[in-house]
């Protein structure tokens, strides 16, 4: 499972709301059963997050690997100085050593982008022009997400969103973004759940989210009436359809990363929007795996 690049309660009206915490948090966000997840505290936790990137982008994927990459083995940009960075451990490993990296997510604040050269995703995705349209709201950039093969099920992906959201609920979060992929890059063989994602999750207006132009691929590419949506929602990628059960819209436009080898698609999750089981689930406060 891969992708590169909240404290809620549901009010009257049935909109899920958020209230601003300006807290610094633990480093360890939550357990479950043998893993836990934790923020990384050191440049060696950093470069632990940037060789399982590399394990999974580079070495299993078709990621193309430049020549810092190829030496260090880690998948660095210029971005990571500036993100957290999530880590699942496993304590007690069954698959090799204990307290091996199994999973990893960084985070980007846009008080943080703001200050230090803008977001990753804006490469990709007019990221400016949403945020302009909401100015009043936080934003938080989701990227290099990955699962190390053994750990590819529910359990890792749970305790993973619950690092994710008790980070937002800790920094007063109103909206996440950030890019989902598709591995490869003919968009052609993604014809099916593209037009899909396009007919039956695009974005309302207030939260469009347009590739850059001379990056834009139609996702548009079967009539409405074409769509086997059972068909359609088996070819997805299980982090694009995780987003899609929490309330996650999809922005206008795929784009072709020839670097990782992948075709992306833009994510738009408005808190206001995450259906409210959900929120439930992981407790409003983010109590359910609590450390």
């Amino acid at each position: 499972m891969v992708s590169k690049h909240w404290f809620s309660m549901s009010n009257a009206s049935g909109i899920v709301s958020l209230r601003r915490r300006p807290a610094e948090s633990p480093a360890t966000l939550g357990r479950l059963g043998s893993l836990e997840i934790r923020l990384a505290t050191s440049a060696a936790e950093i470069r632990r997050a940037q060789r399982l990137r590399y394990r999974i982008f580079y070495a299993e994927m078709s990621a193309a690997a430049d020549l810092v990459g190829l030496i260090t083995q880690r998948d660095l940009d210029e971005f990571d100085p500036i993100c957290d960075h999530l880590l699942v451990f496993d304590k007690t490993s069954a698959h090799g050593p204990a307290n091996v990296t199994v999973a990893t997510c960084r985070l980007l604040r846009q008080d943080v982008a703001e200050r230090r050269g803008g977001f990753y995703t804006a490469g990709e995705y007019r990221l400016a022009e949403l945020i302009d349209r909401h100015r009043a709201l936080r934003f938080l950039e989701l990227g290099r997400s990955c699962v190390l093969r053994p750990y590819r099920g529910k359990r890792t992906v749970e305790l993973l969103w619950h690092g994710i959201w008790t980070y937002a609920v800790r920094h007063g979060i109103d909206v996440l973004v950030g890019c989902a992929s598709f591995e490869g890059t003919d968009p052609d063989k993604f014809a099916l759940p593209l037009s899909y994602l396009h007919h039956y999750a695009s974005a309302p207006e207030a939260w469009r989210l347009g590739a850059q132009p001379r990056r834009y691929v139609e996702m548009n590419r079967l009539p409405k009436r074409a769509v086997d949506i059972k068909a359609a929602l088996a070819d997805l990628p299980p982090l694009i359809k995780g987003y899609l059960r929490l309330g996650a819209y999809v922005g206008r436009g795929a784009v072709i990363d020839r670097k990782f080898g992948t075709t992306d698609v833009a994510i738009v999750l408005p808190v206001s929007a995450i259906n409210a089981r959900y929120i439930q689930h992981f407790g409003p406060a983010a109590e359910r795996h609590a450390a």
